[in-house]
């Protein structure tokens, strides 16, 4: 029997969260809104060797493998042809990184760890000592250490149990850092430049007129997603304790209206005071199930048991179509109602997730949601 069920409806929802009116008059420190434009991370990357694996490393036919085996113990005083090396308990990885500006020599590093080659799983492997290098080519910290892998996986004559990804792993604490990517030049000619986590012209302005109201003249905007902090004749000698007061200040950001719809989970997020028009919404659901019974035909031969190629056993379908259609339910918003009020209404007409979902994206087409919806 074969039974395929297809539903058609017209509404939405799984989880949605309304923040409350109230966030819109919060204030926020500007250090929890802005970070100086030099203040920004650097990207590591090394490729190295992971050794100890339980036979679930990468082939032996892998030559990126052999051949790194090979360098490595030439390196080392030992002269093994690279074709004799037969070991499946050794992975090629990428090492990747993420060094912070102000980071000094001495400082440990979180390091991810991602198979390159046909390695089954990384599981109860260690890393070996890799140098990690920034776009410009100079070493910056040095990799090594046990992976901590949050997944696994097993098989044996066709079985298969997985969990998570067992060819990425991490070594927390695994990359001490060599070089400093920083240098002594912040706030060198007497100003700081201001980058927005969240780019708004009208919050810009904000922070530059709360800066300009603690010490007159001091900040000015450079375009909305920036701004600039002129430090003052007297306060130069001692620029870092005038930029750490200025981050203690305290503003309201304008909060754009969004709501973020994430399709493949049926979440519903909306942010900031989202508005409804009034708006009137019909639901309802068309059931078509369709049922297939597979009957077996067994004739007999005309003439007792006389064989026959014109005699012989036959599978009948047998269809059946059901639809149920219900009665649609209208669902009236009156002006100005929120997404909140929205979805409580929905809810109340036993809406699914994805019914709420798609009504949001209609609301959007005809104009009465009044918010950017962002569909992940």
């Amino acid at each position: 029997m074969r039974t395929m069920r297809v539903a058609t409806t017209l509404l939405v929802l799984f989880a949605c969260l309304q923040l409350p009116h109230a966030y819109a008059d919060s204030t926020i420190r500007l250090k929890d809104l802005s970070r100086p434009k030099d203040e920004r991370p650097n990207a590591l990357v090394g490729y190295g060797l992971v050794t100890g694996l339980a036979g679930t490393g990468d082939n032996p036919g892998n030559k990126l493998t052999s051949q790194t085996i090979s360098n490595l113990l030439q390196n080392m005083g030992v002269d093994v042809p690279q074709e004799a090396l037969r070991s499946r308990n050794v992975a090629a990885v990428m090492i990747v990184a993420s060094l912070p500006r102000y980071s000094q020599s001495g400082d440990l590093l979180d390091v991810n760890v991602t198979s390159m080659g046909d390695a089954r799983s990384l599981v109860g492997g260690t890393l070996l000592l890799t140098p990690l290098k920034g776009p410009d080519g100079r070493i910056y910290a040095l990799a090594q250490g046990a992976l901590s892998v949050g997944g696994y996986k097993y098989d044996l004559n066709g079985n298969v149990v997985q969990k998570n990804h067992p060819t990425a792993g991490n070594v927390p604490n695994g990359a001490t850092v060599e070089r400093s990517a920083g240098d002594s030049s912040y706030a060198a000619n007497g100003s700081v430049e201001y980058v927005l986590f969240e780019p708004d012209l009208t919050t810009v302005e904000r922070i530059v007129s709360r800066i300009n109201a603690e010490r007159p003249g001091t900040a000015s905007v450079i375009d909305p997603g920036r701004y600039r902090v002129d430090i003052p004749m007297e306060s130069r000698p001692k620029p870092f304790d005038f930029l750490a007061r200025l981050e203690t200040l305290s503003v309201t950001p304008d909060q754009r209206a969004r709501v973020v719809v994430n399709e493949r989970t049926g979440t519903v997020v909306s942010g900031g005071d989202v508005r409804v028009s009034q708006t009137t919404i019909s639901h309802g659901d068309l059931i078509v199930a369709i049922t297939t019974t597979y009957n077996v035909s067994q004739p007999y031969a005309l003439f007792g048991d006389l064989e026959t190629d014109s005699v012989r056993t036959q599978v009948v379908p047998e269809t059946r179509i059901d639809v149920t259609e219900r009665d649609p339910v209208a669902v009236n918003l009156p002006t100005d109602s929120t997404v909140a009020e929205l979805v409580a209404a929905l809810n109340r007409v036993k809406a699914s997730s994805r019914d709420i979902i798609t009504v949001l994206q209609a609301l959007k087409t005809a104009g009465a949601l009044r918010a950017e919806l962002v569909i992940q």
